[in-house]
């Protein structure tokens, strides 16, 4: 089950809302089991601004390359160091452990492009099928 309070996007991010400006992002449990096992991840570092929808970074698993993008835009606050060491926590615990980057919000009604739980849910399944 995916968080209710989270945020998700089409290409299977979601984004944990922590205070009014900042938040943190990570891959979705439906994307780190269609990848299978990750075993490499390029995140930006601090102080990088991203945009939203765009590509920040990639994820690397014994199936494929995929690109990894923001889900809002800001600037990079934190990485997670964690699974840059240990990439598996992702695999492990996506909306704990397994979380990506931390951002400073730049704009926070660009959430209004996201879906919430009950939405992402749909998508998912119109994707499994």
């Amino acid at each position: 089950m995916n968080p209710k309070d989270y945020k998700y996007t089409k290409d299977h991010e979601w984004l944990s809302i922590e205070s009014e400006n900042k938040a943190k992002m990570g891959l979705a449990n439906y994307a780190q089991s269609q990848l299978g096992d990750i075993v490499f991840l390029d995140l930006p570092q601090p102080g990088t601004e991203v945009e939203q929808f765009k590509k920040i970074g990639e994820v690397e698993s014994v199936k494929a390359v995929s690109d990894l993008f923001s889900p809002a835009g800001g600037k990079v606050l934190e990485i997670n160091q964690s699974v840059v060491d240990e990439p598996k926590l992702v695999n492990e615990d996506p909306y704990g452990a397994g979380w990506l980057v931390k951002l400073e919000l730049s704009d926070p009604s660009q959430l209004d492009a996201l879906m919430n739980s009950e939405e992402y849910e749909k998508y998912e399944a119109e994707a499994s099928a």
